[in-house]
C-alpha cells in the first residue's frame, strides 16, 4: 500500500483558502457576466472570440464569389434563361469568375467568333478577334492546336502529341513570343521530353527535324524518378554523344552512349534556332520563330546500326507520352471542335444576369493565345462597358508543364498590349492548379525550384511588378476516390499552409481563390453532409488565413453522374441530364448559410476575428471550428463547424480582449444545418437527398446553444459590453 500523502498545507490555511473561495464564489454569482452565463451547462465547451486581433477585412461583395466553366454543346442556352439565372443566384454567391478551359484542351480561344485570320486566304494562322461591336456574342468555341507536343497534360486529356503520332508529316513547334524578336531578350531555351513509362535501355535517339530545327541542343536523360510530377527530386545529365552544337535539320540519328543506358525520361533541350519558316511560309515571321520536331525514335542500336526504336507511334492518347515547353498558337479554321464545349459568349455572360450585377472576373488565353487577341479582347469589354474586376492571364501554366520564365515572358508581352488598351486594368495569375504545397520545376542554374517565386523574381528584376495585381490558384484539397470524414479534420491547416507558401515565394499581393470544390473528380462526397462542413471551414479559414477573395464552384446544376463512391454532382442542384432542378445538395444550403446568413451582401466591410475552441476527440482532433465576424449592421456572427459525427455539442461564446469578456446578449439567432436535415442517396440516375432540408431557425439565449452532430451553424446576435478585471475573467 502506498504511503498517505503528505498535507501540503496546515489546517488553518486549508480553513482560510476555503473562505475565500466562497467569498469569490458570491461575487461571482452577483456579477452581469455571472449572470449573462446563469444555466450555462457546465459541459458546454467554450468559443473563445478575440476581439483585440483582427485576421482580416472583407466586403463580401468582392470577397464571396462563384464560378462559370466552359458548358456540354447545347447546354448554354438551357442555362442563361432568367429561370435557371434566378436559381443560380439563389446560392447566395456574389461575383463571378470566369473560367477559360480552352487553355486545359490546349486550344485557341476564338472568344469572338468575328475577327481577322494572320493569312486570310487559307483562313489560318493566328486569330485576332474584332473588337468592334457588332452583334452579341453568344457562343465561343475552341480551336484545337495542330503543332501540340502534349500527350496529355493537367487539364483536360484531349488529343494528342505530334511529336509520336506516327505521321511523318505533322509537327510540334513552339510559340514564337518566346522569341527575342517579341521578348527584346535572348530567345527562351525550349525542351521536348520522351516518357518511355519506365527505365528503358537508351543508347540512341533518331529526331526528324522540321523547319525551323534546332543548331546547338543537347539530349538528357533524368536521373530521379518522375521528371515531370516530381521536379524538385533529380537532374537532367547530357548524355555523352548528346551535346550538338552544330546541327543542320533534318532527320538525324544520334549515339547517345557507347553502351544503352537503362532511361525512363529523355530531354531535348533547344537553344538556338535555325530560324527558318515551317510549313506555313515565310510571309509572316512567327513561322521562322522558335524550334519543331516531325517524329521522336529512341532505342537502343542493332549490331548492324539500326535504331531499335521503343517508341510507339500512334495518333491517339495511347502513344509514347511526350511534352514540351511550350505550343506554337497557329491554327486554321478547320481546327474548330464544337464537341469539345462552349464558352459563354462574353455578351451573353454580361447581359444575362448571371455576374449578379457586380464586377466580374475575366480571363484571357496566354499559354495558347497571342498578345494581339487579347488586347482586342479587353478593348471589346472595354467598348461594351462592361465591369470587370480582374483580369486571369490564361489557365494552369504549371499543369501545362510551362517553366516559369517561359510564363513570365508571355506574362509581361500580354500586360503590355493590355495595359495600353485599359491603363487601369487589374492582371494576376497564374492560376495554379489545386496543390496543397508548393508548385515546383526543374532547378534553375541557381538551384532555386520554387515556380511562384522565380516568376515573382522575373517580373521583379524588369521592374514590373506593378503588372501582378494578384496571385491565384485553384483549391481542391482531396483525392476523389480516398476522401474520409476525417478529411475535414485537416482543411483549416491546408489552407492556412497553402496560403503562407505563396507569400513565402513572394506574393506580396491580395491572394485569390478562383475556382474551389471537395476534390478535382467526382466524388460521392461533393453531395454527402460531408461537403457542407468543408465547404462552410474552407471558406472561414481561406478568410481567416488572410485569403482576398474565395469563388466556389460552379454557378449552374450539372448532371446526376457516377463518381468515386456513389453517384453525385458538383455544386449546389441534383438535376437530371436535361438540368431540370429537382434538388439541392449540401453544399447549396452551406452557401446559403455563408452568404445569407452569416455574411451580408451589399453593406460593405465585414471584420473577422479569430474564434477557438478546446473541444477534441480522443485522436486530438479539433472538434468544432468556427469564424467570427462583426458585420456593419452591428451583429457578431460565428460560423461554427461541429464535426462530430455522432454527437452534438453545447457551447458558449465568449467575446474577450486583455481587458474585458463579453457575451451574446439578448436572443441569439441560430440557424443550423446538418446530418439530421439532409442525408443522400445514391441510386444511380435517381439519387436524391431525403431529406433535403432547409436549415432549422431558432431564437434561444445565449445559454442554450447547441451545435446539432455534423452540422454546420450561424450564432447571430448583439454582444454586451460586460468588464472584468482580468484575474476575475480567468477565474470565470
Amino acid at each position: 500500500m502506498a504511503p498517505e500523502r503528505a498535507e501540503p498545507f496546515p489546517i488553518p490555511r486549508r480553513r482560510f483558502l476555503k473562505r475565500a473561495a466562497a467569498f469569490l464564489a458570491g461575487f461571482v454569482a452577483r456579477h452581469p457576466l455571472a449572470q449573462a452565463l446563469g444555466g450555462m451547462s457546465p459541459q458546454a465547451a467554450t468559443i473563445q472570440v478575440n476581439t483585440n486581433q483582427l485576421k482580416n477585412a472583407f466586403d463580401p461583395d468582392q470577397a464571396l464569389g462563384t464560378s462559370m466553366d466552359i458548358l456540354p454543346p447545347g447546354v448554354v442556352d438551357k442555362i442563361y434563361t432568367p429561370e435557371m439565372v434566378k436559381q443560380c443566384l439563389s446560392a447566395g454567391w456574389g461575383p463571378i469568375t470566369y473560367r477559360q478551359n480552352t487553355e486545359l484542351q490546349i486550344a485557341a480561344w476564338h472568344w469572338n467568333p468575328n475577327g481577322a485570320w494572320s493569312n486570310p486566304r487559307n483562313q489560318s494562322g493566328y486569330f485576332t478577334g474584332s473588337h468592334d461591336l457588332g452583334e452579341p456574342i453568344r457562343h465561343s468555341y475552341a480551336y484545337p492546336l495542330p503543332h501540340r507536343g502534349h500527350t496529355r497534360n493537367g487539364g483536360a486529356e484531349r488529343g494528342y502529341s505530334r511529336l509520336t503520332d506516327g505521321n511523318p508529316e505533322s509537327y510540334w513547334k513552339s510559340n514564337p513570343y518566346l522569341d527575342e524578336r517579341f521578348t527584346g531578350e535572348k530567345s527562351r531555351p525550349q525542351w521536348v521530353v520522351v516518357d518511355l513509362g519506365k527505365a528503358e535501355p537508351i543508347q540512341a535517339i533518331r529526331i526528324a527535324w522540321a523547319h525551323p530545327y534546332a543548331h546547338a541542343y543537347q539530349v538528357q536523360y533524368w536521373t530521379g524518378a518522375d521528371a515531370m510530377n516530381q521536379p524538385a527530386t533529380g537532374q537532367w545529365v547530357t548524355f555523352s554523344g548528346g551535346n550538338i552544337t552544330d546541327g543542320r535539320g533534318g532527320p538525324v540519328l544520334l549515339r547517345l552512349a557507347s553502351a544503352p543506358l537503362p532511361v525512363r525520361f529523355v530531354r531535348i533541350w533547344m537553344t538556338e534556332s535555325s530560324n527558318t519558316p515551317d510549313s506555313h511560309g515565310a510571309e509572316d515571321p512567327r513561322n521562322a520563330c522558335g524550334y519543331a520536331i516531325h517524329e521522336l525514335y529512341l532505342g537502343a542500336l542493332t549490331e548492324s546500326g539500326e535504331l531499335a526504336d521503343l517508341v510507339q507511334h500512334r495518333p491517339d492518347q495511347q502513344q509514347t507520352q511526350t511534352y514540351c515547353s511550350s505550343v506554337d498558337p497557329w491554327h486554321s479554321s478547320a481546327d474548330l471542335d464544337l464537341s469539345a464545349g462552349d464558352q459563354t459568349g462574353v455578351d451573353l455572360f454580361f447581359t444575362s444576369g448571371i455576374t449578379n450585377g457586380l464586377p466580374a472576373m475575366m480571363p484571357v488565353s496566354v499559354l495558347y493565345g497571342t498578345p494581339e487577341d487579347a488586347a482586342a479582347q479587353i478593348a471589346y469589354l472595354a467598348r461594351r462597358g462592361y465591369p470587370v474586376s480582374y483580369i486571369e492571364m490564361g489557365e494552369e501554366p504549371d499543369g501545362q508543364f510551362m517553366l516559369p520564365e517561359d510564363y513570365a515572358a508571355l506574362y509581361l508581352q500580354f500586360a503590355t498590349v493590355i495595359h495600353r488598351v485599359v491603363p487601369q486594368a487589374r492582371l494576376g495569375g497564374p492560376v495554379f492548379q489545386g496543390v496543397l504545397e508548393d508548385v515546383e520545376a526543374w532547378p534553375d542554374e541557381q538551384g532555386r525550384t520554387s515556380w511562384l517565386g522565380r516568376f515573382i523574381d522575373y517580373l521583379k528584376v524588369r521592374g514590373r511588378l506593378r503588372d501582378l495585381s494578384f496571385v491565384s490558384f485553384e483549391h481542391y484539397p482531396f483525392d476523389a476516390c480516398e476522401v474520409t470524414w476525417s478529411d475535414l479534420f485537416r482543411e483549416p491547416a491546408i489552407t492556412e499552409h497553402i496560403l503562407e507558401t505563396w507569400r513565402r515565394d513572394g506574393a506580396n499581393v491580395p491572394l485569390f481563390n478562383t475556382e474551389s470544390n471537395v476534390a478535382p473528380a467526382l466524388s460521392l462526397q461533393m453531395a454527402d453532409i460531408f461537403s457542407a462542413l468543408w465547404l462552410a471551414d474552407s471558406v472561414g479559414s481561406f478568410l481567416s488565413a488572410g485569403g482576398a477573395a474565395y469563388y466556389h464552384s460552379p454557378i449552374q446544376p450539372e448532371p446526376l453522374r457516377s463518381g468515386c463512391h456513389g453517384w453525385s454532382t458538383y455544386g449546389n442542384f441534383v438535376a437530371d441530364d436535361r438540368l431540370a432542378v429537382h434538388g439541392y445538395t449540401a453544399q447549396y444550403f452551406a452557401s446559403q448559410l455563408i452568404n445569407l446568413e452569416w455574411a451580408q451582401h451589399g453593406t460593405g466591410v465585414h471584420r473577422l476575428y479569430p474564434a477557438a475552441c478546446g473541444l477534441k476527440d480522443s485522436a486530438g482532433h479539433v472538434l468544432v471550428t468556427a469564424y467570427a465576424i462583426h458585420r456593419p449592421d452591428g451583429q457578431w456572427a460565428l460560423l461554427a463547424i461541429n464535426k462530430d459525427q455522432s454527437n452534438a455539442h453545447a457551447v458558449q461564446v465568449w467575446f474577450e480582449d486583455e481587458r474585458a469578456r463579453a457575451v451574446f446578449s439578448g436572443p441569439l439567432t441560430v440557424i443550423s444545418f446538418g446530418s439530421e436535415q439532409y442525408a443522400w442517396h445514391s441510386a444511380g440516375p435517381q439519387s436524391h437527398a431525403a431529406p433535403d432540408g432547409p436549415p432549422i431557425r431558432s431564437v434561444v439565449e445565449p445559454t442554450a446553444v447547441v451545435l446539432p452532430k455534423a452540422s454546420v451553424s450561424v450564432l447571430r446576435g448583439k454582444v454586451g459590453n460586460v468588464w472584468a478585471p482580468p484575474g476575475l475573467a480567468r477565474l470565470v
